[in-house]
């Protein structure tokens, strides 16, 4: 199948959404570990089955939804209509009684200054590219649309709290990844298309979607700011494809790619476990939770990418009722599908 038409046969948008949430539950109560204390606890082949009823989430799949529902409820997809909605629910989520898993202290601030009415461009957190921007983009890659527009959409998402050019690039990234896989592209594909995508896209500044985000960084120019991200997003991804010509000794993934608190080492880490374990979705999640680094969002990142291949027969059928938010889940999914 040609990259971007969309198969929604094997569910794929719903496997995508469910397995971030997955992935985020899975590495909830690992994140702050290490690799020899998560072994010790769950066994060499790390958590593999929810635990509660409802299995909790962090703040990933919590912001994931917060950019699910703005999409959801967009008239159209264009930064006039989408920008208010992703700052209402940005704003709803940081003021909720249910943000309290430990959110990012870069979304905090942004948030709080969105909430005084800011121009995004002045309210986001202009040095940061933490993994917060692009932990919460894959809905963007469930939308049949042309990949300007996706990529307008995912680094106005990111934007609006991590001003990082970085942050911007790895997000495009990220949801450009969803975007193949629920249109048929393999797994093992990915690293090309994705560094053949940084290469093409290297100097080019969405100023209809940015406006004047670059001016807050120091750059030059547009394109000076906008290179620094994809030129940071190519190097962990060459270091990606590295890792992948090695065979898996089992040991952590983030010695290869990073610990994934920063955007670009969150995409790449959360691939390497995918395609670790491409037929085999739940250990491609359990390896995300088995980690020194963010495991909650590595996990998250890489349930998104196996659930978009795979679709939802990926999952075990009783954990899409266990999940936490499943209602939320289900009701965005079966729109996608």
């Amino acid at each position: 199948m040609i990259a971007g038409v969309i198969d929604s046969s094997p569910r794929r948008a719903s496997g995508s959404l469910f397995g971030l949430a997955y992935g985020d539950a899975l590495g909830k109560p690992t994140e702050f570990l290490t690799v020899a204390e998560i072994t010790r606890r769950y066994g060499p082949g790390g958590p593999r089955a929810l635990v509660g009823d409802p299995a909790l989430v962090t703040d990933d799949t919590q912001m994931a939804l917060a950019v699910a529902w703005a999409l959801h409820d967009a008239s159209a997809y264009t930064p006039e209509v989408v920008e208010p909605l992703l700052r209402q629910r940005f704003g709803e989520w940081a003021v909720s009684p249910d943000n309290n898993r430990a959110p990012g202290m870069t979304c905090l601030r942004a948030c709080a200054e969105l909430g005084r009415g800011l121009r995004w461009q002045e309210a986001t957190v202009a040095d940061s590219k933490g993994c917060g921007a692009n932990m919460r983009v894959t809905p963007v890659g469930l939308l049949d649309v042309d990949l300007d527009t996706l990529a307008g959409l995912a680094q106005l998402q990111a934007g609006l709290t991590h001003g990082h050019p970085t942050g911007l690039a790895a997000s495009e990234l990220t949801a450009y990844a969803v975007w193949l896989l629920r249109g048929g592209a393999g797994l093992a594909d990915l690293p090309g298309l994705l560094i053949a995508r940084a290469g093409e896209q290297r100097r080019v500044y969405r100023a209809d979607w940015l406006g004047d985000l670059w001016q807050r960084c120091g750059a030059t120019s547009p394109e000076q700011f906008v290179a620094r991200g994809w030129d940071e997003c190519r190097q962990v991804l060459d270091r990606l494809v590295a890792a992948l010509g090695r065979p898996d000794d089992g040991g952590d993934p983030c010695r290869d790619t990073g610990e994934g608190w920063i955007a670009e080492e969150a995409l790449a880490t959360a691939l390497l476990c995918a395609l670790r374990h491409p037929d085999d979705p739940v250990a491609a999640i359990a390896r995300g939770a088995t980690t020194a680094g963010d495991s909650d969002s590595i996990a998250a990142l890489a349930g998104a990418f196996v659930g978009a291949a795979h679709g939802m027969a990926a999952w075990p059928q009783d954990w899409s009722t266990r999940i936490e938010y499943a209602d939320q889940l289900t009701t965005l999914a079966t729109r996608w599908d």
